[in-house]
């Protein structure tokens, strides 16, 4: 019995510790954001998130803005703005989301350790190991949401290049009909929706800053800036050279079509080989044998009957 209750009281103080610890880091985050809410009101920083979107939700506002104050712990470049913009998650509702997930995850993680410290018996929890193992919990919580955030980003930029040929071919297109550049967008994203998905977003988001009474060539650097897609910058590039310079642009986009259209066969023809050595593989793990033992069976067979019959 004195074991069994050093046991819980050891159990019971390490629950206590981690709960400090955790108390502890709300604390300081809290702390940050009141910094940040006074430097703001002395007009030092501009918040560029309030989340007052949330209505009468002030549990989410809370979660949101201590997830915003983790992300900034590892997000020192701002890349976290960018990845949003690129995951096309623009609106408040989008973003509090995002920074709600990001302060749940570290609770949830660390939860999970410390109940399997409390009631699951094994090697992987017990010290020293679960020292590592809480570690290992702490930073991938931290770290989780933005891995996830940068696949979804990464897969909407794919997504978003392989609409550029198609874009590249209506703008033509409205252009040799006589269109402007804001009404070309404006007929894009009021008739293009369905077939540009994606980029039609992004349109709608520049056409919405060109009637607000923005710089179109400032509009559309800061849209090839923010997306970082390679082929969506070229195409914007000349259209910003011809916006500032003139001149004749149906020949340049050609010219830039038939670039990207020739980079992309190029990756296709590299996705095709990667997929023949794979296939290749897999041939040689699973098709080889079967046939191997379907045609050197019978005869392996045949020497094992008469090597009995000796």
């Amino acid at each position: 019995m004195g074991a069994e209750t050093f046991a819980v009281v050891v159990a019971l103080a390490s629950f206590t510790g981690v709960i400090a610890v955790l108390g502890l880091i709300l604390l300081v985050l809290s702390a940050q954001s009141e910094r940040r809410i006074q430097r703001r009101l002395e007009g030092a920083d501009a918040a560029p998130e309030d989340f007052a979107d949330a209505g009468d939700r002030p549990l989410l506002q809370s979660l949101a803005r201590r997830g915003r104050a983790i992300d900034q712990l590892v997000d020192k470049e701002g890349e976290s703005a960018r990845l949003l913009i690129q995951a096309g998650w623009r609106d408040t509702q989008s973003r509090l989301g995002f920074y709600v997930f990001q302060a749940i995850v570290p609770v949830i993680l660390l939860g999970l350790v410390v109940a399997g410290w409390l009631f699951v018996k094994g090697e992987y929890f017990e010290p020293p190991m679960i020292y590592a193992v809480f570690l290992v919990a702490l930073i991938l919580s931290v770290l989780l949401p933005r891995m996830v955030l940068r696949n979804i980003a990464n897969a909407r930029c794919q997504r978003i290049r392989k609409e550029v040929p198609l874009f590249v071919h209506l703008l033509v297109m409205l252009y040799d009909a006589g269109l402007s550049t804001r009404q070309a967008f404006s007929n894009l994203v009021r008739e293009g929706g369905g077939v540009l998905p994606e980029l039609g977003r992004e349109i709608q988001v520049v056409l919405r800053q060109m009637e607000a009474g923005a710089d179109s060539s400032e509009t559309l650097q800061s849209l090839s800036e923010s997306l970082k897609v390679d082929d969506l910058t070229s195409i914007l590039g000349v259209m910003r050279q011809v916006d500032r310079y003139g001149g004749e642009i149906r020949e340049p986009l050609h010219d830039a079509l038939k670039v990207i259209e020739e980079r992309q066969a190029l990756d296709l023809r590299e996705r095709v080989n990667l997929l023949s050595g794979r296939m290749t593989v897999v041939m040689v793990l699973f098709f080889f044998p079967g046939l191997l033992l379907f045609i050197a069976g019978p005869a392996f067979v045949a020497i094992l009957k008469a090597i009995k019959g000796i």
